[in-house]
């Protein structure tokens, strides 16, 4: 059973949000809170209960179903694009560099394979994608969030596309500009910056600061991560001290010039970003409100209706 430290701020985000979801507009696009309660009663629990299994067996893979969803949704939006195997005719998404060390493909596929048996072709690989993320944020300590459902999955999946993922060297003007294309202010992009609380960095996207003069590395902590990346390329940092729970630690490390992404580190040097991080770290749950509030924001970005895509039999492989 996990920590119950994070049981006051849970609630009282939970409280928040009671406040908060009264007149949003949960039927973007055809997406309904109830979208499957006749249809599939059941889907929510699978999908939870997928995750809680894996979670406890590897709670790493809170990182990688976070992850997924954003590389999902950043690209063709949020229709499990991500989730598609490359063929001999077409280069998936998924196997972009980018997206090689992804992790909790087998997640969805179990949650997948467990709802087909309930409730066949009725739930997408998009919904139960979008629901998993959510649920390893709540297992791993951060906020508990309803989302919207009714999306469907995506016919395409290029490798091309993959341009459009934004790689840790971006400063945050860059970062703004690029969430704010897709419809996020400055303070969804600090808050959803903030998943960075869970997981790792590995050597390769973060060895450029170590090459050059960063005056926003501290000493001590580039020492730290030289050591890191003495072991290759493919070595791992966590990106905070607590890699495996959703906190707000994340965000006083940048305030002590630790953080591991220079993308990171950017939100707090920068003046119009810089006090949000202040924010966040002395107020965690100043945090968790505004960060479901943006994945909210995030799992509804260009979802396909049903002229625009299907209900995959399996995620992996169109039907």
């Amino acid at each position: 059973m996990r920590d119950n430290k994070m049981v006051w701020a849970n609630l009282l985000c939970m409280i928040m949000l009671m406040h908060a979801v009264v007149g949003l507009p949960y039927n973007v696009r055809g997406l309904s809170m109830s979208y499957y309660m006749k249809s599939c009663p059941t889907a929510e629990q699978i999908v939870k209960n997928s995750v809680n299994n894996a979670l406890q067996a590897d709670p790493t893979l809170a990182a990688g179903l976070i992850r997924m969803l954003f590389h999902d949704c950043f690209i063709e939006g949020c229709d499990a694009s991500i989730l598609l195997d490359s063929t001999s005719e077409n280069n998936a998404e998924k196997d972009s560099p980018g997206n090689l060390s992804l992790r909790g493909y087998e997640i969805i596929d179990d949650a997948k394979q467990e709802i087909e048996n309930a409730c066949p072709r009725v739930v997408s690989c998009a919904d139960i994608l979008a629901m998993a993320a959510r649920d390893a944020v709540f297992w791993a300590g951060g906020p508990y969030y309803q989302i919207p459902k009714g999306r469907f999955d995506g016919k395409r999946s290029k490798i091309e596309d993959t341009k459009n993922l934004l790689p840790p060297s971006l400063n945050a003007s860059q970062l703004i500009q690029a969430f704010g294309q897709r419809g996020f202010s400055p303070r969804d992009v600090v808050a959803l910056s903030g998943a960075h609380t869970l997981g790792v960095a590995r050597c390769s996207s973060f060895k450029a600061r170590l090459n050059t003069p960063d005056s926003s590395v501290d000493s001590s902590f580039a020492n730290t991560l030289s050591k890191t990346c003495s072991a290759g390329d493919n070595a791992e940092q966590p990106l905070d001290a607590t890699r495996n729970d959703f906190d707000n630690a994340y965000f006083n490390a940048l305030q002590m010039n630790s953080g591991v992404l220079f993308s990171d580190q950017t939100l707090f040097n920068t003046p119009v970003t810089r006090n949000l991080v202040i924010g966040y770290a002395f107020n965690q749950s100043e945090f968790f409100f505004d960060f479901q509030k943006a994945m909210r924001k995030m799992s509804k970005l260009n979802v396909k209706n049903s002229s625009q895509g299907e209900v995959r039999k399996h995620c992996h492989c169109l039907n």
